[in-house]
């Protein structure tokens, strides 16, 4: 028959008497115990860490359609027609000939009446800078 035990013991079969080994108080006169509620803090750090996903990505979506539009600028300039070897830093001035087939020129759009795609300047990594785009569509 088992003995009974007053209830404000703490006791285990395999460990008897523990109070003292337990991580938390015991006895009768100790603080409560009271198990935060979570579920606020929760939501707050989840709507937060969402919004900063949320704004990581439409800066990389940002990025990336910028790097393929200057991808575009680039494989256009680089596909039209010129019989000079372009100077790194020099302005250059891309346009569409009556052909149909573009050409790059140093000649500006207000010197000649031509149809002007765009104008670029060539940096030290071999890259066309867009300084000036005319609407077109790749």
């Amino acid at each position: 028959m088992e003995k009974e035990r007053p209830d404000n013991i703490v006791f285990s079969d395999e460990q008897g008497y523990n109070a003292s080994l337990l991580p938390y108080a015991t006895n009768v006169g100790a603080p409560l115990i009271k198990i935060d509620d979570l579920v606020s803090w929760k939501s707050r750090g989840i709507s937060n860490v969402n919004k900063e996903f949320e704004n990581k990505f439409n800066e990389l979506k940002m990025q990336y359609q910028n790097l393929i539009e200057e991808f575009e600028w680039n494989e256009l300039v680089y596909s039209s027609r010129f019989s000079f070897e372009p100077v790194i830093g020099e302005v250059y001035h891309l346009y569409r000939g009556e052909d149909g087939i573009n050409f790059l020129s140093l000649i500006s759009p207000n010197e000649w009446n031509k149809e002007h795609i765009g104008t670029f300047k060539l940096n030290s990594d071999k890259k066309w800078v867009v300084l000036h785009k005319n609407d077109i569509i790749f």
